[in-house]
């Protein structure tokens, strides 16, 4: 019963899109209709407003943070232990992915798994943003970043816990954001894909 009232309350924290809420707020164009249509903090970046694209990136950071870090703490003493991490782990992202509040429309989950990550582990999580941040410094491509990331998160866990159950929940994530990069990847090896502070192209991308 618990391990379905996590997955329920991780999904649903998750399924909230700061990209969309945020553009609102501030009275900008829905992200999901520029760019590359994805709502998430580098599309939003794309509007040109950078404070919107910070703001939806600690937003979307933290509700992955938030989901997994209320098991850690408090699952415990309901004898929640390492399944439940990785259902909420994977739960929130899948929320990110397919809100439910926005018809199954989500972003590519970069910024919420980094959020897991952090929750997970500090460490595990800032050795993941280190290796996204140096990848992006070199190339300028947010997609070839994250995927780098993707890459590397299972190995770091395995490298310094072992092969647990919450390697297997950062290992579905790494795969499914490499399901949602599909398309980047496609525009990466045609030479095609936009580098990070590209302004927007309306209509592009639909």
């Amino acid at each position: 019963m618990y391990n379905l009232f996590v997955a329920v309350l991780a999904y649903l924290i998750g399924s909230v899109s700061f990209a969309v809420i945020v553009s609102a707020f501030m009275g900008l164009d829905d992200p999901r209709s520029y760019g590359s249509g994805n709502p998430g903090a580098t599309n939003v970046l794309r509007s040109g407003n950078r404070k919107a694209a910070i703001l939806t990136l600690i937003g979307d950071a933290f509700k992955g943070w938030l989901a997994v870090w209320l098991v850690v703490q408090f699952g415990p003493r309901y004898g929640l232990g390492d399944a439940a991490v990785a259902l909420a782990a994977i739960a929130v992202f899948l929320g990110h992915l397919y809100p439910v509040f926005f018809r199954f429309k989500g972003g590519k989950g970069v910024a919420t798994a980094a959020g897991v990550l952090l929750a997970v582990n500090p460490v595990l999580g800032i050795a993941t943003l280190a290796t996204w941040l140096i990848v992006a410094f070199f190339t300028r491509y947010s997609s070839l970043a994250a995927l780098a990331a993707a890459v590397f998160a299972p190995l770091y866990y395995v490298f310094m816990f072992g092969p647990r159950i919450v390697a297997l929940a950062i290992l579905a994530m790494s795969v499914l954001l490499f399901w949602r990069h599909r398309g980047n990847i496609a525009k990466l090896i045609a030479g095609k894909e936009s580098r990070i502070g590209e302004k927007k192209a309306v209509g592009a991308g639909k």
